[in-house]
């Protein structure tokens, strides 16, 4: 029962995903401003995960781990976001930035509250229930 514990799995997934998207609109903010930057984004977490192989091998997440290979979380990749372009062919659009700030702050909070629910759940079921 206890074997694979994919929500745990998938909370950490949802949680580095929320990390790569800050980061991605952090780059954004931080190059409104350049002529010709293009504005970048993350794939939606559905899609990312979904691409995932759901192998439960173990994997290292360093080079000289052992009995495993591969990143316990590869990185979502970035990809040109769509929209118009000022005059100087940037394509930031600040407003549009706070808002994915406050969609990638509202995921990683999910991600925290499903990792703290389940683990709740999990230490009820083994009878060590705060």
């Amino acid at each position: 029962m206890y074997g694979t514990l994919e929500i745990f799995r998938m909370a950490h997934g949802l949680a580095v995903h929320a990390s790569a998207r800050q980061s991605a609109i952090a780059g954004n903010v931080a190059n409104a401003d350049t002529p010709g930057y293009r504005a970048q984004d993350i794939a939606p977490f559905s899609e990312t995960y979904r691409a995932e192989p759901h192998s439960t091998a173990l994997r290292g997440t360093r080079a000289g781990h052992l009995g495993g290979e591969g990143a316990a979380s590869p990185e979502p990749r970035t990809h040109d976001a769509p929209g118009p372009s000022a005059p100087n062919g940037n394509t930031v659009s600040l407003e549009t930035e706070m808002m994915k700030g406050v969609e990638v702050r509202q995921t990683h909070e999910m991600a925290l509250s499903i990792y703290k629910t389940s683990l709740d759940i999990l230490r009820t079921s083994l009878g060590r229930a705060r």
